[in-house]
């Protein structure tokens, strides 16, 4: 029996790692937010201080693994064969959920979801026993430590509140002193300003987190305890001169507080989160290592040890968990991606992509507010209120910068959040709280952009709703991880071997095919069109650009054409639904290109105009044939997915060599496209007025089937609307190419006169 607990042995540490990768890479770029939002340091100076922040919160975070061992249940009440199986079911249900998340694209927390494995896993194992014993199923309650798991668990869902409060208080009130011109306000106060936030920076990272250290002698942190409010005051008065001796020597105060408060938030990151990934294979280790010293058999040592203060994690273990955590967060691409959400949502202008849609309690919360703001209004005095606005007056952008090159948010919104991230969980740690890291940092973030007015009446519904959304997917996590968690566990209860290898089968099957679809994910990501602003400058580079995506695009809308004319004669239900994928997502391209061109336009110079004219006439030529294609796509699939009666022979028959003929037009429209010669535009054009007279032909010879012989009422609508769909195609390919062809023209004008002008 031995042999199968070395196994899990070896299955835990495969698995620890992999979990290790998983969530550094999805959880530690959290606290490179703020630093990369606001372009405080190069990307290499942010890494390294968050590296090093790593290392030490690693360290320091040997008392937070007792969570997993007896934090949420009773160790004493279990026979080691159990633990293991509670164990083994948490970190399997930890990558079974995190597959799920993945696929359904759904926010998750490793704190929130390791917590709730082990509640679950514990419960169903506490089920199983009471049951053997014939005793109340109530009773199973005992095995659970309801007092600490409530305590963890209150913990976690009050720190959203705390945490967005805190995060909006502390963000009103900064901007109120320094305003959005901070540069002269910081000559006053930034020495103060700086004393505060480095000292609490000091406080919860020296005071609090030396405490847990094991080869810190206890007397010195008795000492510092019996000491604490002199060391606090010595600290304000010696970090507020610091502050203000290197405000006078030009030092921008606030760069030094965002990059400590980094190697803060990773510190605390390392300090708190670890146990996520390494706290339950340490204590899958620690109990086998108590049950072969005790010699006891499998099932007849109950693991009271485990509960003894005495147990602590070996700290080369720590050091190596902190190296691999510092090597993931320099090399995994997945981590340099998870910040978009955060910097997306907390950013100081309205332009970019909205990742979220308003849905009804996004557009509830924000009218409520807005009523409310409103009131206030009403109420203060008009002179208060027009200095408060005055502070919240944004600073005006330099033009000479680049859009892309502009920080998401200023330096004083960045510091309040390292600083008051880095702090809340400090504080959590300190009480052996195991925040969530994600969603402090990410609810911090939120409530200074709301308390920033980063949220205008034309983002705010969108970014209520993201916040809606990352929040949802929490309380998600809690009960997805739970249920999870108790059904792996009542395998592997009843299954024992046979259980254990299947779910290690199933696990291995979704790490690769997960693998695999992010990898596929990706290399599409790499080869979506979008145009670059600087080469979009001239109208001879919008001729150069949109010549190319339009010969992709028409190839993209040909090969659609002909495989839903198809798919829709062979009934073929799997192939219409990628179809209809497919034209959606086109559509979508399309549609995010045409919500650019507001702050595209805004970002040109006067000479730009005809081209950014230009580029907006193409993309909505482009954007109404892929809608047509995307109507005749879905009518297609809701045709067949309802079971309704397949196109007549003739119908089909008619479609096709509407289809065939459309595949030879858009072939050498794309090539024209292609190889830029617009001279041989006015041909393609003859061909499309040939096929629109066809297309209504078609129309014709329909009624009169509807006349003569007997028809479908749902055959007769489906292929008068895909009939339609395809005039309007065609009418739209014909603005595009008649746009090119008037470019063409004018370039040939423009010659001409030159010519003249050259000869006289």
């Amino acid at each position: 029996m031995e042999q199968v607990y070395i196994f899990m042995l070896f299955v835990f540490l495969v698995l620890a790692v992999i979990d290790l990768v998983v969530g550094v890479s999805n959880d530690a770029a959290n606290f490179l937010n703020s630093a990369v939002g606001s372009k405080v340091a190069t990307i290499r100076t942010i890494m390294i201080v968050a590296s090093v922040g790593v290392a030490v919160g690693a360290i320091f975070s040997s008392g937070m693994m007792e969570i997993a061992r007896k934090g949420i249940f009773n160790p004493q009440l279990f026979y080691f064969d159990e633990v293991m199986i509670i164990f083994m079911s948490v970190i399997l249900a930890d990558i079974l959920l995190f597959d799920l998340f993945n696929t359904i694209g759904l926010p998750t927390s490793t704190t929130v979801s390791i917590v709730f494995e082990l509640l679950g896993a514990a419960a169903c194992v506490a089920t199983f026993k009471t049951f053997k014993a014939n005793q109340p199923l109530w009773q199973a309650f005992d095995y659970i430590n309801t007092a600490e798991a409530g305590k963890i668990i209150t913990g976690i869902f009050t720190s959203v509140i705390i945490a967005f409060t805190v995060g909006t208080i502390v963000q009103y009130l900064a901007r109120l002193v320094f305003s959005f011109r901070y540069q002269e306000q910081v000559k006053y106060v930034g020495g103060v300003f700086g004393g505060i936030s480095l000292t609490a920076l000091t406080y919860f990272i020296v005071f609090k987190g030396l405490k847990d250290v094991a080869f810190i002698p206890k007397s010195a942190i008795a000492w510092m305890d019996t000491n604490i409010l002199p060391l606090l005051l010595g600290c304000l008065v010696f970090y507020s001169v610091l502050s203000q001796v290197l405000i006078k020597m030009k030092v921008n105060i606030f760069r030094v507080i965002i990059l400590s408060g980094t190697f803060a938030l990773a510190m605390a990151f390392a300090g708190n989160d670890l146990v996520n990934f390494i706290g339950v294979p340490v204590a899958a280790y620690q109990s086998y290592d108590i049950w072969h010293v005790s010699g006891e058999a499998h099932n007849g040592l109950l693991m009271g040890s485990l509960a003894a203060n005495e147990l602590s994690t070996p700290t080369a273990i720590l050091l190596l968990t902190g190296f691999l955590m510092i090597l993931t967060l320099w090399f995994s691409k997945k981590a340099r991606h998870v910040i978009d959400t955060g910097v997306n949502l907390s950013r100081q202008n309205e332009s970019g992509e909205e990742k979220f849609s308003s849905n009804f309690l996004s557009r509830f919360l924000v009218r409520i507010t807005v009523g409310v703001a409103n009131g206030v209004n009403f109420i203060m005095p008009k002179k208060l209120s027009d200095k408060i606005d005055s502070r919240f007056e944004k600073a005006e952008e330099d033009p000479n910068v680049k859009e892309e090159d502009l920080p998401a948010f200023d330096l004083v919104r960045a510091a309040i959040n390292l600083v008051v991230s880095s702090s809340l969980i400090a504080i959590g740690t300190s009480f052996k709280l195991p925040l969530s890291t994600t969603y402090v940092t990410f609810m911090v973030a939120m409530g200074s952009s709301l308390a920033d007015r980063a949220w205008g009446r034309d983002s705010a519904v969108y970014r209520v709703a993201g916040v809606l959304n990352v929040i949802g997917g929490w309380f998600l996590t809690a009960i997805v991880a739970f249920i999870g968690a108790f059904i792996v566990a009542s395998i592997l209860y009843y299954g024992s071997v046979i259980g254990l290898i299947l779910m290690i089968l199933v696990v291995g099957f979704l790490l690769i095919r997960n693998a695999i679809a992010y990898r596929n994910k990706q290399k599409a990501k790499a080869q979506g069109r979008r145009f670059e602003r600087a080469d979009l400058a001239t109208i001879g580079g919008v001729i150069k650009e949109s010549s190319n995506y339009v010969s992709e695009t028409i190839y993209r809308i040909d090969q659609l054409y002909s495989k839903v004319v198809k798919n829709l004669g062979t009934q073929d239900l799997s192939k219409l639904t990628k179809n209809k994928k497919n034209a959606k997502k086109l559509e979508k391209e399309l549609d995010e290109l045409k919500g650019n061109v507001y702050y595209f336009i805004k970002s040109l110079n006067e000479s730009s105009v005809a081209s950014s004219k230009f580029y907006i006439l193409i993309l909505d030529y482009l954007q109404d044939m892929a809608q047509c294609l995307t109507a005749i796509t879905l009518n297609s699939y809701e045709h067949v997915n309802n079971n309704h009666k397949n196109l007549k022979f003739n119908q089909l028959r008619d479609l096709k060599a509407i289809s065939d003929k459309m595949e030879n037009v858009f072939k050498a429209e794309a090539e024209i496209f292609k190889g830029e010669d617009y001279s041989k535009l006015h041909t393609i054009l003859e061909e499309c007025k040939v096929l629109k007279d066809e297309v209504s032909k078609m129309v014709q010879k329909q009624i009169d089937r509807i006349r003569t012989t007997e028809t479908s009422q749902k055959t007769t609508k489906l292929y008068f609307s895909i009939l339609l769909e395809t005039n309007a195609l065609i009418r739209a390919n014909n603005n595009l190419m008649m746009q090119f062809e008037e470019y063409q023209k004018q370039q040939m004008r423009a010659r001409s006169k030159f010519g003249t002008q050259k000869r006289i």
